[in-house]
């Protein structure tokens, strides 16, 4: 069935409904979303091309709007996790071919649950601040001075930012080439302030650049060598905010590094302490650069700033690093991770020196998305400091990427998309020019975010 045709209702239209369904609609879905508030429906209305009912999903009555219509995705995603989980059950009833809920609070995945997300006819259970937690502490734990997102198995994209000792640092993508060598790679994106760079060979890659790069997994302390990175043996990590993030990520971390948390509610700072036996808690204000400093900044291999506010989360990580080097303490040697909960934050927090910026609705959404395309998309990842997607696609037979060697593709891919590496039989390659993508073909794209469905489009029959 092809997905202008798919019927999506999504229940609740805060922040993560209302990102849904504009991100949905964008792709080309018929979108139905449900809201109680007025004011939720009137800037959706402003914002987004789709059908508004007001409405409580609680009631009968919001449900015999659309009783009899196709619904093929159900996505309850307001912040009750009661009305969550009802709104899946009536759409059981209406018909609703797949339900996926967002629920924060009950453990429905728990092995002892009374109640399971195959017991009540949930399809996909989306848990936004576990996402972020566990995407946070898989970064920590590979504690090296360069960012390795896992593409599959066997491939992964490595992003350094680009100093003045760095051997990228002034060169055109075909000068690098030429030096860095012995092994494939390819640099598929640059992050440069907020904008997202999709590079072709006469790019040139500048100073303070974030530089994303493709590589056989085999390959990637090599290429770490060749970046002059080399991995940390220590590591120590402070967490602003224990809200329930921070608290999650402590939980995951503490028993393999060193963790500290600080808390801005005393209360919540004190129940911490006796629920995380391995993390040292205080009390203070992120805010605050002598609280940071009292805290033990200096001291300190990465910042994650997991606070409730955006800003504050964005602020602290510049001052972090700030207070390093006015003290003439190393900057360079200090990651930064910051949460945000509003998209347009993500590429402001890059820009301003955030090495890392999360946004649990992103995580969210990439997890929908690959269970909505899983006949066909077999992975998809934010790289994290840029508005770019990896994805890992198999292309139809007679499809446009199979009809044509890829620099033929021209004005569809040029500066928007490009095309990794791909799987053929067991071998990964790396794609260059002249290389014809096959029918069955595990293919790695890269792409700026709002250019997912013309990519897409090259692989559908």
């Amino acid at each position: 069935m092809s997905k202008e045709k798919e019927s999506i209702v999504i229940v609740g239209l805060g922040g993560m409904g209302l990102h849904l369904a504009k991100w949905l609609a964008h792709e080309g879905y018929s979108i139905t979303a449900i809201e109680a508030s007025a004011d939720r429906v009137a800037r959706a209305d402003r914002e987004l091309d789709a059908r508004l009912l007001q409405a409580d999903a609680m009631t009968f009555d919001c449900w015999k709007q659309v009783a009899g219509e196709r619904i093929d995705y159900l996505m309850a995603v307001t912040d009750n996790d009661a009305v969550n989980i009802t709104a899946c059950l009536i759409g059981e009833r209406c018909g609703a071919r797949r339900k996926i809920a967002r629920v924060q609070g009950l453990e429905l995945w728990a092995p002892d649950a009374l109640l399971t997300p195959k017991g009540l006819g949930i399809d996909l259970v989306i848990r936004p601040s576990e996402l972020c937690a566990q995407e946070i502490a898989r970064l920590l734990k590979m504690r090296s001075g360069a960012l390795v997102v896992d593409v599959d198995a066997d491939m992964v994209v490595v992003s350094v930012r680009v100093t003045t000792d760095s051997v990228l640092a002034d060169k055109t993508l075909s000068a690098i080439a030429g030096e860095l060598g012995g092994f494939d790679y390819r640099i598929v994106a640059i992050a440069r302030g907020i904008e997202t760079i999709i590079p072709g060979g006469d790019h040139e890659v500048k100073l303070d650049d974030h530089v994303f790069i493709l590589a056989h997994r085999e390959d990637q302390p090599e290429l770490l060598q060749a970046l002059q990175i080399k991995k940390q043996r220590k590591h120590t990590v402070m967490v602003l905010g224990g809200g329930l993030i921070g608290q999650r990520v402590a939980e995951l971390l503490e028993d393999h590094m060193p963790i500290r948390l600080l808390e801005l509610d005393g209360a919540r700072a004190e129940r911490l302490a006796h629920r995380l036996k391995k993390t040292e808690v205080l009390h203070g204000d992120a805010r605050d650069p002598d609280t940071l400093i009292r805290a033990g900044l200096f001291d300190m291999d990465t910042v994650i700033a997991a606070t409730k506010d955006n800003e504050t989360n964005i602020m602290a990580s510049v001052s972090a690093r700030h207070l390093r080097r006015s003290r003439g303490h190393d900057a360079d040697g200090l990651k930064t991770i910051t949460l945000v909960r509003k998209e347009e934050y993500l590429a402001l927090g890059a820009a301003l020196g955030a090495d890392i910026v999360l946004n649990p609705k992103t995580l969210a959404g990439n997890s929908i998305l690959k269970f909505m395309r899983r006949d066909k998309l077999l992975a998809v990842t934010h790289l994290h400091g840029c508005e770019a997607e990896v994805v890992e696609l198999v292309p139809d037979p007679g499809s446009p990427i199979t009809r044509t060697p890829l620099n033929k593709l021209g004005d569809q891919m040029q500066n928007r998309m490009i095309i990794g590496g791909f799987r053929r039989g067991t071998t990964w390659q790396v794609a260059l020019g002249g290389t014809q993508i096959e029918a069955g073909d595990q293919v790695i794209c890269i792409c700026v975010s709002r250019d997912l469905p013309a990519l897409e489009r090259l692989f559908d029959k």
